[in-house]
């Protein structure tokens, strides 16, 4: 990359906006976005909590179904009964992107989804796509795998270089479809996902601001390690809350290898997640067992206070200092678009 952090950081400090969370990174592991103090409109309904989107209104569960994971299953009819069962008891987020497992993931929600149980959910998906050709292919295949005629979140997926904002706001681009399709009725709220770096977000909206423009939401690893290494909870999140963006957490187990570090459970890296001002936490269910855990996780949450996070950082924190368990930030073993170049157009 062309600019080195230290530069990068001189840059996004003259936007107010980015400014303010690069300011609150230098409270470091200072928990001061734990849920008890922010405050988080939510509503209980059945085994469910529901919060609100940022700004956009939209009630969705604390809880999201993870798209990746439900594409693992053996077979298509498992896949589908999980998925509904999760929605009969109150998952209403669904997490997808258009290259999990070649479509399969796509195409057995979309098969899911059929007899009312598209009105049920709120529909997320992403697209990899950096110029306005591969983004407009990839938002209709979206439409016509998951056979459905709006999305109601897309958003750019991997933004995980430090070329790809200027890529996707750049003439030709990516925004232009996906703007374009807003305008048409396709898609109604945009946003954009990343697991590499927090600098890489900020200068994905920075761009927009360049650009006149804000997301509706936003997702990124929000965990108990990231508290501790090139932190999107410390740089990113203050900057999220500031701009009422929907906060979309994802790897709160990173892929289960935060519960390698024998350090937390599953119910606590849930609850750390949830603790945050998180609209929805995404999280991978591909077992009814783990379908009850994410309930569980809902049942036995409880806002914790600033001395409870600071005891979970305190208890992460050598494991987490050098990242070696978050891959997704220090390898290229979840880089799908690295792998796969030719998605990006």
């Amino acid at each position: 990359m062309g600019i080195s952090r230290r530069e990068l950081l001189k840059v996004t400090s003259a936007s107010g906006v980015v400014a303010a969370g690069l300011a609150a990174s230098e409270g470091f592991l200072k928990p001061v976005l734990a849920q008890g103090e922010v405050s988080q409109a939510q509503t209980k309904s059945g085994e469910m909590t529901y919060r609100t989107l940022g700004r956009t209104g939209e009630r969705v569960s604390a809880i999201g179904l993870g798209g990746h994971h439900i594409g693992r299953l053996r077979e298509e009819q498992d896949s589908i009964k999980l998925i509904r069962s999760a929605i009969d008891r109150g998952i209403n987020f669904m997490d997808n992107s258009w290259d999990y497992h070649n479509g399969r993931s796509h195409r057995w929600m979309g098969a899911a989804l059929k007899d009312g149980y598209r009105e049920k959910v709120f529909l997320m998906t992403k697209i990899d796509g950096r110029t306005k050709g591969a983004a407009m292919m990839q938002i209709d295949d979206s439409l016509k795998s998951l056979q459905t005629d709006r999305i109601d979140l897309m958003q750019h997926h991997e933004i995980i270089r430090m070329e790809d904002p200027d890529r996707i706001f750049g003439a030709g681009g990516a925004m232009e479809a996906v703007v374009e399709a807003q305008k048409a009725g396709k898609i109604r709220y945009i946003g954009f996902t990343g697991h590499k770096d927090p600098l890489v977000h900020l200068r994905m909206l920075e761009l927009a601001t360049q650009n006149n423009f804000r997301f509706d939401t936003v997702q990124m690893p929000l965990n108990v390690m990231d508290g501790h290494f090139r932190s999107f909870e410390q740089q990113v999140l203050p900057v999220l809350v500031k701009n009422q963006m929907g906060v979309l957490g994802m790897k709160s187990m990173g892929d289960s290898y935060v519960l390698r570090s024998n350090t937390v459970t599953p119910i606590e890296c849930l609850h750390y997640a949830m603790n945050l001002p998180t609209s929805v936490v995404i999280t991978g269910i591909d077992t009814m067992q783990l379908l009850d855990q994410a309930f569980e996780a809902v049942r036995t949450f409880v806002p914790m206070d600033r001395a409870q996070v600071a005891a979970m950082l305190n208890r992460t924190r050598e494991a987490a200092l050098k990242g070696q368990y978050e891959l997704y930030k220090t390898s290229s073993q979840f880089d799908s678009t690295a792998m796969n170049p030719s998605w990006l157009g």
